[in-house]
């Protein structure tokens, strides 16, 4: 198989943190392409509480496990960022109406960006659709390890301790 004759995706997004809604999206899109990129982007509308490298980091150790994922960081369009990966497919996890709505629009900005780039959508499990970055900043200080794993992988909890210890 020739790099061309390869299915390559690329899954964009802040990560900030990673979430186990992300992991899911990321190790199912893993099992339908040949290699995923996971493009960690800033997103100039949020206030990040990690910054890009550590974000990095945290996806790479949290897809370890996984022999196809590439995880890079990057700045400017998503859709420049997934042809300079060399891939034509743009995949994007959702969890509610609220996404779809939001991500509908983007679709179609990106489409009169690059009208070769497409976009495919991955439904995020039930169990993670009302799992978000938001969330995770308001109940980190609150929440137990154990409360945190039901929401994070184990290494974002190290991470976001260090960020908001819990409370006495």
């Amino acid at each position: 198989m020739t790099a061309s004759d390869s299915r390559v995706a690329v899954y964009t997004g802040s990560f900030d943190p990673v979430t186990l809604g992300h992991l899911n999206v990321i190790e199912r899109a893993s099992r339908l392409v040949d290699r995923l990129v996971v493009g960690v982007g800033v997103n100039i509308e949020k206030q990040a509480l990690f910054t890009p490298e550590e974000r990095v980091e945290l996806v790479r150790q949290a897809t370890g496990h996984l022999s196809n994922i590439d995880v890079r960081e990057f700045t400017g369009l998503a859709v420049h960022f997934v042809r300079d990966c060399g891939a034509r497919v743009m995949l994007r996890g959702v969890r509610s109406l609220t996404d779809i709505e939001s991500e509908f629009t983007m679709t179609l900005a990106n489409r009169k960006l690059d009208a070769s780039v497409e976009t495919v959508f991955l439904m995020a499990d039930e169990q993670f659709t009302h799992v978000s970055s938001s969330l995770l900043k308001q109940i980190t200080p609150l929440a137990t390890d154990q409360e945190l794993a039901r929401f994070v992988p184990q290494i974002v909890i190290r991470e976001l301790r260090k960020k908001f210890p819990p409370a006495e």
